[in-house]
Formats: structure tokens, C-alpha cells, sequence
């Protein structure tokens, strides 16, 4: 195994990692979106095929595919950010951390609410408010790509990096801080910082499942049942079934 990182470069190597996974994955939905509609497909007139293919170059190969570079480039196996089959006490963690993470949803959304302020909306929920069928696409997708393809880079690199010269704690806090910060760019409305703010929060939870387990099968687990979740209520909402 090659020499740890210094402090300096694992904040570095941290951010260029974040936000160079949404820059080149940017470059990549859109040569392969091009590619297709030169090749005669109507991409544009379908909204859930356009997030279909979206989620899963972005979450999927791009973050798959740097996550594969970054560890060959620096001489590191696979076991550096582990996907294994749960243990039992996996299974109780992921069980936990979906209840503390639709908790603090349902508790920081009671708070924005009471405090009178306004959250910024996901432009994938636009999406799928006009496109209520864009809802039922996502949900398989959070288990099998969002959830795996965003712990992979967030938890198994981007924290794993920082946890190599950090303590833990600090190593999680700044995860979070950066995992949040690239929802930014898929933000619109007012209350863009009360929506980084809440995705922080959520993000110290699967830091801390995973520094807890080693295993990133459990925060993908985690994160992939909260937003799929959130994606069947929006879709109740959307077609009036809640």
C-alpha cells in the first residue's frame, strides 16, 4: 500500500475528487445524451429516460470509473472502500440509520417550517412533479446506483482519503461538508442553504456508519432506502394518492 497522505493533500486530493466527479460526469452525461440523439433518439421529449440515463452515467460510471482510477493510480486494492455483505451487526446499522436519517428529516423539517423558513427544491423532484412516472424510475435506482455511487466516492474515497491523515471526526465532518456542497448545483429556488444544511446533517450519519462498520454497503444501503422513501412519497404526492 502506498504512503498515507499528508493533511494537505488529503483535503486537496478530497476536494479535487468531489468536484472533479461532478465536472466530468457533467462532460459525460452530456457527450453520451449528444452521442444518442445524433444517433436518432428523442431524448429530450422523454424527462425519465433523460434522468434515467443522467443518474446512472453520473452515479454510476463516472463515479464507478473514478473510483476505479483513484485507487490504481495511487496503488490501493479494492478493500480500501469495501463492498462487502452485511453482518448482522451490518444490518442493525443500516436499520438505524434509515430511522435516524427519515428522523432528522421529519425534525428539520418541522423546524423550517415553524421557523417560517423556505428549503430549495432538488430540479430532479421538478422533474418528476411534471413527470410523476420520473418518481418510479428513481426508486429502483437509489438502491442500485444513487446509493452505491455517492457512498463509493463520498464515504469510501473522499472520507477514506481525509481519514488517512484526520481523526475520524474531522475526517466525517468535512465529507459532509463536501458531499453537500456539490447539491448546490442541482438546487433551485429560494433557501439554497437551508437545503446544503439539512443534506450536511444527513451526511454525518452515513460518515458515521460507515467509519463505525468499514463497510460501504451499509451507508449505500442507507442512503439508497432514504431517498427511495422520499421519492415514493413524492410520487403519492404528485398523483394524489397521499
Amino acid at each position: 500500500m502506498t504512503q498515507p497522505l499528508s493533511p494537505s493533500q488529503s483535503v486537496g486530493t478530497a476536494i479535487g475528487l468531489t468536484f472533479g466527479s461532478v465536472l466530468l460526469g457533467g462532460v459525460v452525461v452530456s457527450i453520451s445524451i449528444t452521442l444518442l440523439v445524433i444517433l436518432g433518439f428523442d431524448v429530450a421529449s422523454s424527462p425519465s429516460l433523460r434522468l434515467l440515463l443522467s443518474t446512472v452515467l453520473l452515479q454510476g460510471v463516472t463515479f464507478g470509473g473514478l473510483a476505479i482510477i483513484y485507487l490504481k493510480a495511487r496503488g490501493l486494492g479494492l478493500d480500501y472502500a469495501p463492498f462487502t455483505v452485511p453482518t448482522m451487526r451490518d444490518i442493525a446499522a443500516i436499520a438505524v440509520g434509515i430511522v435516524a436519517l427519515l428522523g432528522l428529516l421529519f425534525a428539520t423539517s418541522t423546524i423550517i417550517s415553524l421557523l417560517g423558513l423556505k428549503s430549495a427544491q432538488n430540479q430532479i423532484v421538478t422533474i418528476g412533479q411534471q413527470n410523476p412516472e420520473a418518481f418510479l424510475v428513481l426508486i429502483p435506482l437509489s438502491f442500485l446506483v444513487v446509493g452505491p455511487g455517492e457512498e463509493l466516492l463520498f464515504r469510501g474515497l473522499v472520507q477514506g482519503t481525509l481519514r488517512e491523515s484526520l481523526h475520524p471526526t474531522r475526517a466525517i465532518v468535512l465529507a459532509s461538508v463536501l458531499f453537500a456542497s456539490i447539491h448546490l448545483f442541482s438546487l433551485s429556488g429560494e433557501g439554497k442553504l437551508v437545503y446544503i444544511g439539512i443534506a450536511f446533517v444527513l451526511a454525518l450519519v452515513l460518515g458515521a456508519a460507515y467509519e463505525y462498520t468499514g463497510n460501504i454497503t451499509v451507508p449505500a444501503m442507507i442512503h439508497g432506502a432514504y431517498n427511495a422513501v422520499q421519492f415514493t412519497i413524492a410520487y403519492l404526492t404528485a398523483t394524489g394518492g397521499l
